[in-house]
């Protein structure tokens, strides 16, 4: 999934600025024929990517990064309790999985429609304009 995120991470932020964003995600291996097929990080998890083992090792370096985190299913639970910053896509069947589960157990998040909505929350707190307690209420 990583070139797809790219892809929409470049179109929105310009491919200079989205090259600087480190992207954790499954991979895709793109075959000769034009067919592909997800290369998974943690194929023995369940999930194929335990998102939690991607974001879990930024907590324990000395000056750990601010972890925004977007996602929208069941994959997501892992790692939802994990981020500074958590977008729950809104889904247009009304049924979430991760939603539920943050609202269940307390975890702080922000609804999101699409990236061009959650850029701006994104831009405020790396420009220093908001706190991400000032986004979720805390």
């Amino acid at each position: 999934m990583a070139p797809l995120i790219r892809a929409v991470l470049s179109n929105l932020v310009g491919e200079e600025s989205a090259n600087e964003i480190d992207i954790i995600a499954n991979d895709a291996i793109v075959h000769s024929d034009g067919k592909w097929e997800i290369k998974y990080r943690h194929p023995s998890s369940g999930f194929g990517h335990d998102k939690s083992q991607s974001i879990l090792p930024y907590r324990d370096l000395a000056n750990p990064p601010t972890l925004f985190f977007f996602g929208d299913g069941v994959s997501d639970i892992s790692a939802a309790k994990h981020a500074d910053l958590l977008f729950v896509k809104v889904k247009g069947d009304g049924e979430n999985d991760l939603a539920s589960y943050c609202n269940k157990e307390g975890i702080k998040h922000v609804l999101f429609e699409d990236f061009s909505k959650a850029l701006p929350v994104v831009q405020s707190v790396v420009a220093g304009e908001k706190t991400i307690a000032q986004i979720i209420g805390a």
